[in-house]
């Protein structure tokens, strides 16, 4: 087979078979030729009218294929597109179907929209599905949130100035090496380094949840790190979430299953109601980080949305608007709010998930 071959059959797989030649074009292996049947199913317009079809054997048939064919992060994106393109809601109603999908955070966004709408023969399916994501996604960022905050925290606690039997004597010679004194084979201890006596008081972390649709894929991230700081000691959780109502769901805490299955995606959105919320939460302000998760859409008053913003600043707390929690890169937002949040001084941002435990950490400790 030459490079030119080769070449052809990579265009026909990406042209699809309306790309096809009079005479047969490049002939296509057996793996080809299936990688080029299930992607001709999803994106060929008159496959899309009844390739696939609403039956469950077929579309059962079509998850195996892709996953046969391609890597998982391919797997996740057709998936996507089937349900976007043909509309195959039938993959998150059945169960058949549902224990075939590889999970990602866009389809278990899209799951637990529906869940409401979800047969009882699913719902059990449907809680596995989502199970499996969480824990993956606890995986990548349990350990990145814990090093961030015990690294921060131990920065924080450095002392300049410690009592005699709180001196690092490692650290103390380590930054004085330039003062060594070859005369007296000494090191002169210039600058001293300490660590402080623990506080008793505990760092307080509310997290404001926008349960609009838009934010679905946030939500589950924003979600499972709410769970793992629970699980921590040295921080006092808060999870609000909110549409045109507020629930606090903190009692669901640190379950991340049962958290975000509480939640009700979907609807319109009052931010003023929920800051409002906020306030009365914030009862130690110099120790409590705001995380308000929106894309600042507010559907109630404005005014009344920035004058509790306002009074939460002046309180002294750390206010970290965060306008999405995910790897799309930059999110709609309402862009006249943000600029009233960024006239009170707050920098309204998206972040990576990887990125945020180390954006959190430094709003708590410095």
């Amino acid at each position: 087979m030459s490079d030119y071959d080769e070449y052809l059959r990579k265009w026909r797989l990406i042209l699809g078979q309306d790309a096809q030649d009079e005479d047969g074009g490049p002939e296509l292996s057996a793996r080809a030729a299936g990688m080029d049947a299930v992607l001709e199913a999803l994106y060929n317009s008159e496959d899309r009218k009844g390739g696939l079809g609403p039956s469950s054997p077929n579309v059962n048939r079509w998850l195996g294929d892709i996953r046969k064919y391609f890597p998982t992060d391919t797997v996740q994106l057709l998936q996507r597109d089937a349900l976007e393109r043909l509309g195959l809601q039938e993959m998150l109603l059945e169960p058949e179907l549902l224990e075939t999908i590889q999970p990602d955070v866009h389809l278990v966004g899209t799951l637990l929209t529906l869940k409401n709408v979800l047969p009882e023969r699913s719902r059990e399916t449907a809680r596995l599905v989502v199970r499996r994501l969480v824990e993956e996604i606890e995986k990548q960022l349990r350990q990145p949130l814990l090093q961030a905050l015990s690294g921060r925290r131990r920065a924080q606690a450095r002392n300049r100035r410690p009592r005699h039997s709180d001196i690092d004597w490692h650290q103390t010679i380590r930054v004085n090496l330039k003062h060594y004194q070859p005369e007296h084979r000494t090191v002169l201890p210039v600058s001293l380094r300490g660590q402080q006596r623990s506080r008793s008081g505990l760092k307080h972390v509310i997290l404001l949840i926008d349960q609009s649709g838009s934010m679905a894929t946030s939500v589950v991230y924003a979600g499972v790190l709410s769970c793992i700081l629970a699980s921590l000691p040295s921080v006092k959780t808060h999870v609000v979430a909110f549409d045109t109502s507020v629930v606090d769901l903190t009692a669901r805490l640190p379950d991340p299953i049962e958290l975000l299955f509480a939640l009700q995606l979907g609807g319109g959105t009052d931010i003023a109601r929920a800051l409002a919320y906020a306030e009365q939460l914030n009862v130690a302000p110099r120790d409590t980080v705001l995380v308000l998760l929106s894309d600042l859409f507010e559907g109630g008053s404005i005014p009344r949305m920035m004058q509790s913003v306002s009074r939460l600043v002046q309180s002294g707390l750390t206010f970290l608007p965060v306008l999405a929690l995910n790897d799309q890169g930059a999110p709609a937002y309402d862009q006249q709010v943000a600029a009233l949040l960024t006239e009170l001084g707050l920098k309204p941002f998206a972040s990576t998930p990887g990125a945020f435990p180390e954006v959190l950490a430094k709003a708590l400790y410095g």
